[in-house]
């Protein structure tokens, strides 16, 4: 069992489990009850999403040490309880299903799934290894 990371809107992998999205707001344009169907996700957890605040610093990033400040900003906002508590929650579920989690970002090294894939096996999370695109690193 463990965690796969994926870029919503994408099709589902075979064995994906449920997928959930991790993004601050729901897709546009969508309507609710097709989320699901055209691969966006089956539920929503903005709680580990970065806050509009953090987005804006990822939106004018241009250099690998403005993605750095990105990254120990999301780092933060992930330390507040109820983001800590839904963490330890993902972590502890992996050992016992698969699902996945995922975000609109086409690139995953510009993404704070990134940073979440960290936080998550530091909290002991089964993770499952995927390639990387040389294009999406």
């Amino acid at each position: 069992m463990a965690i796969r990371m994926v870029r919503l809107g994408t099709p589902r992998a075979a064995g994906e489990g449920l997928r959930i999205g991790t993004v601050r707001r729901p897709p546009r344009g969508v309507p609710k009850a097709e989320f699901s169907k055209r691969d966006f996700y089956d539920t929503w957890l903005p709680t580990v999403a970065p806050s509009q605040a953090v987005m804006d610093i990822a939106h004018a990033a241009k250099t690998d040490k403005d993605w750095a400040n990105f990254f120990k900003h999301y780092r933060s906002e992930m330390k507040r309880p109820d983001a800590a508590h839904a963490i330890a929650l993902l972590a502890a579920l992996s050992h016992s299903t698969n699902f996945s989690l995922g975000c609109y970002c086409e690139v995953e090294a510009h993404c704070h799934r990134h940073e979440l894939r960290k936080l998550l096996l530091e909290a002991g999370a089964e993770m499952i290894a995927q390639a990387i695109n040389p294009a999406n690193a």
